[in-house]
């Protein structure tokens, strides 16, 4: 097996794109990492595509890849198309990693991308239902609805009684409702606060401003975050990752091919680790506790080797969870933990320096290469006022989809800078 790296990134701003296709957005990332890379679309002898949703949203079902690398130009290489929720272009990652440590080629495009926004609300919760067991979505809705009819009798019962009730949620959806039952689960286990799942959230929006291909790039204070509109208990709107569109790419190559071009800033794959879900109790081992030993062990570091992480933080619960799981502080300590300010920039261990899911946005088949694209540009010292100071050795942590009580499949990558 030889040794890959990673030699360019790029991506979109994560946004409400109305005005751009799919294929507008793939070319504005593609050729970003090129340009990166400082590489001509000629180069590229194999392409990985991510994507998870289109199907949904324009019924484009197939060839992807083929659809969006040929409207730029690209054709007459194998194109391969990953579909696996929300960690589908790390897992892209994962396989282009392969094609080149096995020696069939020698650089490859690695591509997630996707269009969720629409203004039709029920077709856009649909997205996030096929990402877990639909049979039991059907049910979580059916239940929450029956929940939600049983409030609307007793709202006016009690204003026929003459009192007032205040409203104090949003509309969500069933995957947030699966986030807050096992933040709920955790704050009765280990005494985690509702306060302190605000001072994750207010720790990444805050570093959302200095990022410029964030989806929000608007602060909030702790007290700010606790006062906004509840979606699911404990999780206020802030806490949660928004609806957006974006693509994120990245060149790979091996070592031969670095030496070729004189790449200057490279940087290695030390590992890519994908996983699944287990039948588990909820209190035993979590998917990323499990996956990231196998990954530190294949990388031959530990996390106090760490210097920078994205993790996947679809809520402030996951960046809590993840930070335990991937053993940066103890089980129980998240909480504790980011109230120390360890998890901010110039922290002992910076956790989602882009602003994470929360504010980066979530375009879920962009996710995976978009968090790369980030620690990428953390080790190459290049990423301007969120820049992690001596960031040498990076995780990304990426679920995707639920199935249980943990997600249906995750990736972590760890990554080294070789220069």
């Amino acid at each position: 097996m030889r040794d890959v790296y990673i030699i360019g990134v790029g991506m979109t701003p994560f946004g409400k794109h109305m005005d751009k296709s799919m294929k507008n957005l793939a070319a504005e990332a593609v050729n970003s990492s090129l340009q990166h890379a400082g590489l001509t679309k000629e180069a590229i002898q194999t392409a990985v595509v991510g994507n998870a949703y289109q199907g949904i949203v324009t019924g484009q079902e197939s060839i992807r890849g083929q659809v969006v690398l040929r409207a730029m130009g690209i054709g007459g290489i194998p194109v391969t198309n990953v579909e696996n929720a929300c960690c589908s272009s790390a897992t892209a990652l994962q396989v282009a990693w392969m094609d080149i440590a096995l020696g069939l080629h020698d650089v490859g495009l690695v591509l997630g991308m996707e269009k969720m926004y629409m203004d039709d609300r029920e077709k856009r919760l649909k997205l996030y239902s096929s990402s877990s067991d639909v049979e039991f979505i059907e049910m979580l809705v059916k239940a929450m609805k029956d929940d939600a009819e049983r409030k609307r009798k007793e709202a006016e019962k009690n204003a026929a009684a003459g009192s007032e009730k205040k409203k104090e949620k949003v509309e969500g959806s069933a995957f947030m409702e699966i986030y807050a039952m096992a933040a709920r689960l955790h704050m009765e286990q280990y005494g985690i606060t509702q306060r302190q799942l605000a001072v994750i959230s207010s720790k990444n929006h805050v570093n959302s401003v200095h990022n410029p291909y964030a989806q929000y790039r608007t602060s909030f204070t702790v007290d700010e975050i606790l006062a906004a509109p509840v979606v699911a208990f404990p999780l206020t709107r802030p806490m949660c990752s928004p609806v957006g569109d974006g693509a994120a790419a990245l060149i790979i190559c091996s070592k031969d091919y670095v030496k070729k071009i004189g790449a200057k800033k490279q940087v290695k794959i030390l590992a890519t680790v994908l996983g699944g879900g287990v039948d588990r109790d909820f209190f035993a081992p979590d998917i990323g506790e499990r996956l990231s030993k196998v990954a530190y062990e294949k990388a031959g570091v530990g996390p106090e080797d760490i210097d920078v992480a994205e993790v996947h933080d679809a809520t402030a619960f996951g960046e809590l969870r993840a930070s335990e799981d991937m053993g940066f502080c103890p089980k129980g300590e998240g909480g504790i933990f980011a109230e120390q300010g360890h998890t901010a920039i110039g922290g002992k261990l910076p956790l989602n320096p882009s602003g994470g899911l929360e504010s980066k946005g979530h375009p879920v088949g962009a996710t995976g290469a978009g968090q790369i694209a980030e620690l990428v540009w953390q080790l190459r010292g290049e990423a301007g006022n969120r820049q992690v100071e001596g960031a040498r050795i990076a995780l990304a942590e990426n679920g995707g989809g639920n199935i249980g009580v943990e997600e249906a499949a995750m990736v972590i990558t760890i990554l080294q800078a070789d220069f």
